[in-house]
């Protein structure tokens, strides 16, 4: 690799117009790249929705949920399949292998959606809905009329917002909620009906029949081709009521009409009647025609009211009602553009809309990832700047820092370029990777200036010295970035979310590194000839001959390290490094009592998964008991909205309840809760607050079940919650399971919520049909259910385009029951006459689950617990042991899943990927020092650098994660870097001759400055980052504390233990030749002193 400075010397002046086209390149990346919150990346996971309007949990789960569940099994590459029924509606949650994209999964479940055409229901429709991280809304905004009239605004807002706001680069969607739809309803006339031989299928044939335009061919005229088109559109309320109904009566009095002709022409047939003009007998006289029955429309059989529909959602902004715009992305779109964008069409919007709205923000990325990225720039720029600063002092020259410190600016423009080239954004991720590669991409660059630098105090002309310092390290530098750069391969092992986000973070890590390596091959050796002094023995060199020179050059070597020898560093240094060459034993055993007592902390540590993203939001879900009204969880939502709207520092309050036909929910909401999304002002304490709110609610008894998250607002990420996943051969086995793991559960501390799936029960009239009485009337089980539902509720009978808007069509029964009673009263026609409900079905009042849950044919449950701790693991073993001991029904069984289960599978692939990464770190040292025995040595000590790593956890308390354990996989990377910078020097001076302790002595001691300077620089440019100073970093500040602590171990490993451990593998010989020969004992001691 040195020959790449040799060509760059010889081409200084390319060298330097590559190097101005770099930075250009990289600064015009910088620009282009897309700002977001996390890494782009697609979900394979989708649901089945289907709408069952009516029906219980019991029967969306048989007709519905068990035959979708079962025919998703069939498909490939499934991980989970999970099904759950509730009254009205069916949701069938399907998990596939990361790499399956979102088109295959929903080619896939659409596919088992045609399969089941003829198997579901008449009247459901299941529907595919899926997306990946893009989907979600980045903008939501909440907008009110200040009238009070939100529905005046609702019919217009869609067509208002969605121009305006389309004209945003890289919005993919805008969608407009919370405004009402009207509907048609038919209050049918039974009487009218009856009395005219019609039923509701003549209103839904009539629609059928009518309202169609089609195409009947075309003639040919003296102007040409003529098309012809037959029919007219329903476009109007008139035009709907005035369609025409088909009686039986008048289908009857048509065939009346038919045979009374075909009779009459029978009857003159046998009196001989003939043709026109030939005589025959008298004519019989002709029967009468039947009248023609009265031709009746819709609008005579029932009462048609064209309104909007009943109200089932609630959006409410700061206490007044709202209505909702919800904005999502591309996936090239820029989340912090789009919000810039957006926030500047308001004021537009605003006037389209009349001026008398009020426009709030509710959520927005925007702002957050804006200032997310603004806090680890300037952490990064601080860490910069301390990284320099550790040069300089060590330098000593104002001009070799500057040198070098061009690597850190380069070698990150590079990488902007790298990004944009690999369609990567600039997200949380990939800046928390380039803001720990400002500490490291340096080490390249200063291994070389310190040793170009050193050549030059020995008096060697410039371009020799430089060419020379460059072929001493080459090599080394090379295999250390490399060796960093391996330990990044096993992540694209790691499987789920975590690869997913950490795989643009090694990346952008990798491409920095290569990098620096590059920079400082290339720019570094010709900035370092434009711009560093030649030494002063050089100075009329050129009257010396030869011998001369070198032995000034030689006289000058003696003298800078002579200097050396007497600087603070070095006799501080010596000492210690004889003292445990002399004692290695001694050392390795303090080294591994310190190892051990290291480890022997590890239980204490805290863990956890990702982290917390922080934001300024959070959000507060409010549930009641089931079958509470819509009425009073209202009330007990705007209870809650006005304890959270009492805070100083509360800026937006949106609360939303209720649930659309398709199975999707207002803002994240859920149709039987209430969740209350809270945005606070910019400088407001979020703890404080929360607090606040939290006392308010443990102070009242009638607002239900509340509960406070960590993040408010549409966002990403799996589950937040230990899921105990139960499941039973029975519904007895299975309540009995939940029950005890409920309350077995009470008794865990640091978990601020238990809940269960089955905990909620709601009050269902259960009507069990008497097949065997019903038979003696003629009727089945099917026509009884029949006739009920269409009895009580009403029914969907189609769509008509009223005022351009597809309006539907509801039937309603007269005198719908109300009243238990009223039911059990319900006129059942059979071919004996009328009777009652009562008397062919039990009708009794029963409590049932609000939700029915499956997975593979079983009845499963879960247990949510929401721990209030960052100690993730401690919980979960708490709750493992805590499960352990509950004795579970016969047929239950229970498995903890979750967040738990997450954390369990990551640490389990990132700890094959530290394995993994030895292997590799291994197998590059191999290749380096063509070796099998040296590269143990550094595999022997790299256990020893996570001493500092585990010790600074503990110290600063800070959990380990999945970003921690990053930082171990990086550190495995940084541990060897300088140990082979070392290494390498010491083979060199074994091959010039001296002996392996001196080679040692001389080798250690020359790598010192450049050891400590890189570990230094790394240290203090990575302490911003973990001090926190921004209040940002969840990934970056505890990978950051693990690289600072193993650097710190780390670089006391480089300097002691491997030169230790060297000695004691490589020095065997020398350390027997030094002993002397060895001395004769006993017998053989005699007979050679008798021979004296």
């Amino acid at each position: 690799m040195f020959r790449l400075a040799t060509a760059s010397l010889a081409n200084r002046s390319v060298v330097g117009l590559l190097t101005v086209l770099i930075v250009a390149s990289g600064l015009l990346s910088l620009t282009s790249l897309k700002q977001e919150l996390l890494p782009s990346f697609e979900v394979p996971q989708a649901s089945i929705v289907t709408p069952y309007p009516g029906a219980s949990p019991e029967i969306v789960d048989a007709q519905v949920s068990s035959l979708i569940e079962d025919e998703v099994r069939t498909l490939n590459n499934l991980v989970t399949v999970r099904s759950t029924s509730s009254a009205n509606l069916s949701v069938v949650r399907v998990e596939f292998d990361f790499g399956t994209t979102t088109a295959t999964v929903e080619e896939e479940l659409n596919r088992v959606i045609a399969n089941l055409k003829d198997s579901l229901p008449a009247d459901v429709s299941p529907r595919v809905v899926s997306g990946s991280f893009d989907s979600v809304p980045i903008i939501v905004l909440s907008v009110a009329s200040t009238t009070g009239d939100n529905d005046a605004l609702a019919e217009i807002l869609a067509d208002v917002a969605t121009p305006i706001l389309s004209q945003v680069p890289g919005i993919q969607e805008i969608t407009v909620a919370g405004g009402k739809q009207k509907e048609i309803t038919l209050d049918l006339k039974a009487k009218v009906l009856r009395d005219n031989g019609l039923s509701q299928q003549a209103i839904v044939d009539a629609l059928r029949a009518n309202g169609f335009i089609i195409p009947a061919g075309s003639i040919t005229d003296t102007q040409g081709e003529l098309q012809i088109e037959i029919g007219t559109n329903v476009n109007s309320l008139e035009d709907f009521k005035s369609l025409p109904l088909i009686s039986s009566n008048t289908q009857n009095a048509q065939a009346a009409a038919a045979q009374a002709a075909a009779a009459q022409a029978a009857a003159a047939a046998a009196a001989g009647q003939g043709a026109p003009g030939i005589p025959g007998a008298p004519s019989i006289p002709a029967a009468p025609a039947p009248s023609e029955p009265e031709i009746l429309t819709i609008a005579d059989v029932a009462e048609v009211t064209y309104d909007y529909a009943p109200v089932t959602s609630i959006s409410r902004t700061n206490g007044l009602d709202s209505l909702g715009i919800q904005v999502t992305k591309t996936q090239d779109g820029n989340t912090v553009a789009i919000s810039n964008g957006v926030e500047a069409k308001i004021e537009e919007l605003t006037d389209k809309l009349g001026g008398n709205v009020e426009i709030n923000t509710v959520f927005d990325q925007g702002p957050f990832v804006e200032k997310q990225l603004e806090n680890l720039t300037i952490e990064g720029t601080l860490g910069l700047t301390f990284a320099i600063l550790i040069i300089l002092v060590f330098l000593g020259s104002i001009r070799s820092t500057l040198v070098t410190a061009i690597s850190i600016p380069t070698s990150l423009l590079v990488t902007f370029a790298g990004l944009l080239v690999s369609d990567y954004s600039l997200n949380l991720f990939t800046l928390s990777a380039l803001t720990i590669a400002v500490g490291r991409v340096v080490d390249d660059s200063i291994v070389v200036i310190e040793n170009i630098n050193r050549h030059l105090s020995y008096g060697e002309e410039k371009k020799s010295a430089i060419i020379q310092a460059v072929k001493e390290v080459a090599g080394a530098i090379t295999s250390a970035t490399i060796t960093t750069v391996a330990v990044f391969l096993p992540v694209a092992l790691v499987g789920g979310v975590v690869g997913e986000l950490f795989r643009p973070f090694s990346l952008s890590f990798t491409i920095a590194l290569l990098a620096s390596l590059i920079v400082s091959l290339t720019i570094v050796p010709v900035l370092a000839y434009w711009f560093l002094k030649a030494p002063k023995i050089e100075a009329g060199s050129e009257q010396l001959s030869e011998g001369q020179l070198a032995f000034q050059m030689e006289k000058a070597r003696e003298e800078e390290e002579q200097k050396e020898k007497k600087s603070w560093l070095q006799r501080g240094y010596i000492p210690i490094l004889r003292t445990t060459q002399a004692h290695p034993v001694v050392t390795l055993i303090a080294s591994a009592a310190v190892l051990g007592f290291t480890f022997s902390l590890v239980p204490q540590l805290k863990t956890d998964f990702i982290g917390d993203f922080g934001g300024d939001t959070f959000s507060v879900r409010q549930e009641l008991p089931a079958g509470s009204t819509f009425e009073q969880r209202d009330e007990a939502a705007k209870e809650v909205e006005n304890l959270i709207l009492e805070q100083d520092g509360v800026e937006t309050v949106l609360a939303t309840f209720g649930g659309r036909a398709d199975g999707r929910v207002n803002f994240g909401g859920n149709a039987n809760a209430t969740t209350i999304q809270v945005s606070l002002a910019k400088d407001a304490d979020g703890d404080a607050i929360k607090d606040a709110i939290q006392k308010g609610i443990d102070a009242r008894s009638d607002i239900g079940e509340t509960t406070i998250s960590a993040g408010g607002g549409p966002g990403v990420g799996g589950s937040g919650t230990i899921d105990i996943k139960i499941s039973g051969t029975s519904d007895e086995a299975l309540f009995a399971a939940v029950e005890k793991v409920r309350t077995g559960m009470l008794a865990v501390d640091n978990l601020s919520e238990i809940a269960s799936s089955l905990s909620e029960q709601q009050r269902t009239l259960k009507i069990t049909v008497d097949r065997v009485k019903a038979a003696e009337y003629g009727l089945t089980e099917i026509q009884v259910s029949g006739l009920v539902s269409s009895t009580l509720r009403p029914s969907s009978i189609g769509d008509v385009n009223i005022e351009n808007e597809s309006t539907p069509i509801f039937l309603v029964q007269e005198n719908t029951p109300a009243t238990v009673e009223e039911i059990e009263q319900i006129q059942v026609p059979t071919r004996q006459g009328v009777i009652e409900l009562q008397e062919i079905a039990d009708i009794s009042e029963v409590q049932a689950p609000v939700s029915i849950t499956s997975e593979k044919g079983e009845r499963v449950a879960t247990v949510a617990l929401t721990p209030d701790t960052d100690d993730l693991g401690a919980v979960t073993r708490d709750v493992t042991a805590k499960l352990a001991e509950i004795e579970l029904p016969v047929g239950a069984t229970a498995t903890i899943g979750g967040v738990s289960a997450e954390q369990t599978e990551s640490f389990q692939q990132l700890g094959l990927a530290l394995l993994a990464a030895v292997a590799i770190v291994y197998l590059v040292m191999v290749a380096t020092f063509s070796s099998l025995v040296q590269p143990l040595i550094l595999l022997i000590s790299i256990p020893f650098a996570a001493t500092g790593a585990l010790g600074l956890l503990l110290l600063t308390d800070t959990p380990l994660g999945v970003p921690a354990l990053i930082g171990m996989l990086l550190l495995v990377g940084v541990v060897v870097t300088n140990a082979i910078v070392l290494i390498d020097l010491i083979n060199q001076y074994r091959k010039q001759g001296r002996s392996i302790q001196q080679s040692i002595i001389d080798g250690s001691r020359q790598r010192l400055r450049p050891i400590l300077m890189t570990a230094l620089a790394t240290i203090f440019a990575l302490s911003p980052l973990a001090f926190g100073i921004t209040g940002g970093g969840f990934i970056s500040q505890p990978l950051a504390i693990v690289v600072i602590g193993g650097l710190v171990s780390s670089t006391l490993l480089t300097l002691v233990i491997v030169p230790v451990l060297y000695w004691l593998i490589e020095g065997r010989k020398e350390r027997k030749a030094l002993k002397g020969p060895k001395k004769p004992r006993g017998k053989a001691r005699r007979l050679a002193e008798a021979a004296r």
